[in-house]
């Protein structure tokens, strides 16, 4: 049974979410196929699908709200996280000069509204700002984020890559908590660990959303980390599932409550996200893991 993650503020995510950042890619995008894909997460569980508005160049969005207008039903059996904030020269933004950062509230409410007519529905779970903004006006940008509240545009707000301090900068100037911090972490990537990111969210129980837990790719195929792939080849023998649940697993035990974000266009292995769950990792297992992927044994 998939684990739920409760966010500050009521809203609920299942501990996997599916990841839509990679769906215009894909030769087959049209209503049907996107619906299997949906349909598929759904059977295990997977109930939370994470869009942002640049995805695909500010067009996967509008695939998946293709798929939710011809199947009334089905918005009412997932929670959306989109985000915002990233100005790119690229659809809708196709005349900026530079791509950019904008935090500014004329920017945060257009951006919203703008994801909500291209996915057609009225309201979001979950709205993040995409990236820390070196010009953030952090009273502007917190009133904004309240204000999607009290429209009822989104049921909970929360922020993307933000350093502790960004976090705390912004959160001042707000009424209403912030829900998570979508950060990179993996095997790949671990800095998180110890650099004070996860330690924070913890400090304040906000359980954080990771994207890339498979390190894009890298934990597959990169012979950079031949030892670490090894090892894990080993485990998912060991366990009966593949490389990419063990990887998945090493983060689920984190308690921080970590909900990786996967994203994958292929049905076949989209039925196979919630193997992770069957791993029952223990402490050893996790350290090997980490050693490998440090490359020499902890101090």
């Amino acid at each position: 049974m998939m684990e739920r993650v409760d966010l500050p503020g009521g809203v609920s995510l299942s501990r996997i979410v599916y990841g839509m950042w990679r769906i215009g890619d894909d030769a087959d995008t049209s209503p049907s196929h996107v619906r299997a894909k949906i349909d598929a997460c759904l059977e295990q569980g997977i109930t939370t699908i994470d869009q942002a508005d640049i995805y695909g160049g500010y067009t996967a969005e509008g695939i998946l709200g293709n798929c939710l207008k011809e199947n009334k039903g089905l918005r009412g059996q997932i929670e959306l996280v989109t985000k915002c904030d990233i100005v790119a020269p690229a659809g809708r933004h196709a005349t900026a000069r530079v791509k950019h950062y904008d935090t500014s509230a004329a920017h945060i409410e257009a951006s919203l509204d703008a994801s909500l007519r291209e996915m057609g529905t009225d309201h979001v779970d979950l709205l993040l700002l995409h990236r820390p903004d070196p010009l953030m006006n952090h009273v502007e940008t917190g009133r904004a984020l309240d204000a999607a509240m009290a429209s009822g545009k989104t049921r909970a707000v929360g922020v993307s890559n933000f350093r502790p301090w960004d976090w705390s900068l912004l959160q001042s100037a707000m009424e209403t908590p912030l829900a998570t911090n979508q950060i990179e972490i993996s095997l790949a990537t671990h800095e998180a660990l110890t650099n004070g990111d996860l330690a924070f969210l913890l400090e304040k129980g906000i359980p954080p959303m990771a994207w890339s837990p498979l390190g894009g790719g890298r934990l597959m195929q990169d012979n950079a980390v031949l030892d670490l792939r090894n090892l894990m080849a080993r485990i998912s023998a060991e366990t009966g599932t593949d490389a990419a649940a063990v990887a998945v697993a090493w983060l689920l035990a984190h308690p921080a409550k970590i909900m990786p974000v996967m994203g994958t266009n292929t049905i076949s292995r989209i039925k196979t996200l919630s193997d992770a769950l069957r791993i029952d990792m223990d402490r050893q297992t996790w350290f090997e893991l980490y050693t490998a992927a440090l490359g020499r044994e902890v101090a």
